[in-house]
């Protein structure tokens, strides 16, 4: 299964790329979602859930690329190797979380915004009322953890709409779907690639007007981002949630969500410090090296729940040819 939700900020002009013809793979792909938004919310939620568990182990004892690069992600994070038993244990909870999202994406359109609210356990977020309340932008950065789209929508069911940058998926009608799925909870949804090329504009302009923006923040899609160092060794961050709250001044805020039994968990950290001195890419550098910092902290507390299967740090990618 492939991971559709990696949004991040894109401060450059991208034009559209030829769209190239489905693969089986892309077209599989697609027909799955449909399927799945048209059929899970319809089927009792326990057999549901119980068969995409199924699913999760069955990937997890194959033990093909993906989950040998989650164990190797998770390794860093554990300070150990990835043949450590803990770590394969670890990654098997790991997939069933990662599948539970998918899981809850298929059903959230049908959950009533009261359960929503109800079943999210929230912890410092009157840090994000207070700043909206004066008028005050809120980044909100967050890693790929728990189930990002529910934490969304619980914000919009606080009554604070916000926008999000989405990348392109394969094929286009799949990304059609998913755009929908979260403009139907109430999410602006501008494109990485292929749109107007003026995101980072429309992303200041909803901050100085008071709103929230929310970008995941700990994978870097562009090969432009800011380095940090992460977990002991070097990474490259997305530079939109620095550089937003560097330019416009909004609270640029750390937000880890996790799964909290078959509820959910919320934690919103306190505001990262922008430095006053110095050119505003070394600001930006400085904001993503602390907002690194609070992710390894979110992540160590809830690392079965950071769905990263894809080559994340700087010596684990292949070089390009």
């Amino acid at each position: 299964m492939t991971d559709p939700s990696t949004p991040a900020a894109s401060a450059a002009p991208s034009a559209p790329p030829a769209a190239p013809r489905p693969s089986l793979q892309d077209r599989l792909v697609a027909a799955g979602f449909g399927a799945g938004w048209a059929l899970v919310p319809h089927l009792p939620e326990r057999l549901t859930g119980r068969a995409f568990d199924i699913a999760a182990d069955r990937l997890w004892k194959r033990r093909g690329p993906s989950v040998r690069r989650l164990e190797a992600n998770l390794a860093r994070v554990r300070g150990t190797s990835p043949d450590d038993p803990a770590v394969r244990a670890l990654s098997r909870a790991g997939m069933r979380s990662y599948f539970r999202y998918f899981h809850e994406v298929f059903r959230l359109p049908s959950v009533p915004k009261a359960e929503i609210l109800a079943r999210t356990r929230v912890e410092g977020a009157e840090r994000i009322f207070e700043n909206l309340d004066k008028g005050r932008g809120v980044v909100l950065a967050l890693p790929h953890m728990g189930n990002w789209d529910q934490a969304g929508a619980w914000l919009i069911g606080s009554g604070h709409p916000f926008t999000t940058v989405a990348e392109r998926l394969r094929p286009e009608s799949l990304f059609r779907r998913y755009t929908a799925f979260r403009e139907g909870l109430g999410m602006e949804v501008l494109p990485l690639t292929g749109g107007d090329g003026q995101n980072f504009g429309t992303l200041a302009q909803r901050l100085r007007a008071g709103r929230a923006v929310a970008l995941p923040a700990e994978r870097d899609l562009t090969a432009k981002g800011i380095e940090v160092s992460f977990f002991g060794s070097a990474t490259r961050m997305p530079a939109g949630p620095g550089l937003l709250a560097v330019h416009t001044g909004a609270a640029l805020l750390p937000a880890i969500p996790y799964f909290h039994g078959r509820d959910w968990g919320l934690e919103i950290h306190e505001e990262i410090e922008i430095p006053d001195e110095g050119t505003r890419q070394e600001r930006t550098a400085a904001a993503m090296q602390r907002l690194a910092a609070v992710f390894e902290r979110g992540i160590s507390a809830h690392p079965q729940d950071w769905h990263m299967l894809q080559r994340l740090w700087l010596d684990d990618l292949e070089p390009r040819a």
